[in-house]
């Protein structure tokens, strides 16, 4: 839950790599968290995510070269991956980026298993058990050293009942 707020908060968010461009750096397989940050604000050097166009998967690479930086903080750049003999084909001009700033290999693979709708329910299935399991009624009559059942004493939380109504009127 914290990782949540604090994702919101800071505007950072997770990618999962699937390719290997960016290996030996980025592995495929490995998540990076990353931050979306003007892209006047990027070196050469920085690895960053670039949305393409609406209907393509982004791109993460090294950013290799900065053409320009205009005035309303957009910037013209060329990127390459690690693991590419040439850069992209053509410069990228964004109003924003998402930089890498740190990059945790071969964790996606767990990330997307916990993903699983089998895995879900079952999980599910688990915790319904076990809260089940937890409040069923036990049979009082079976009193021993393995099934030990408390009872109510006298006065405790129905005592407290009547007062916290009242107040709470």
């Amino acid at each position: 839950m914290v990782l949540v707020v604090l994702g919101i908060v800071l505007n950072i968010s997770i990618m999962m790599f699937r390719t290997g461009s960016m290996s030996l750096t980025i592995t495929a397989g490995s998540i990076a968290f990353v931050k979306e940050i003007p892209a006047g604000e990027i070196a050469v050097g920085d690895i960053v995510t670039v949305q393409q166009k609406e209907s393509e998967l982004p791109v993460t690479h090294r950013v290799i070269e900065i053409q320009e930086i205009r005035d309303d903080g957009a910037a013209v750049f060329r990127m390459q991956g690690d693991a590419n003999d040439t850069a992209d084909v053509q410069p990228y001009s964004v109003p924003t980026v998402k930089r890498v700033f740190i990059s945790v290999p071969g964790i996606a693979p767990v990330i997307q298993w916990f993903t699983s709708p089998y895995l879900l329910g079952g999980l599910t299935l688990g915790a319904a058990g076990l809260v089940v399991w937890a409040f069923w009624p036990r049979d009082e009559g079976a009193e021993g050293p393995e099934t030990r059942v408390l009872k109510p004493q006298q006065g405790g939380v129905q005592s407290l009942a009547v007062p916290c109504y009242c107040l709470l009127r």
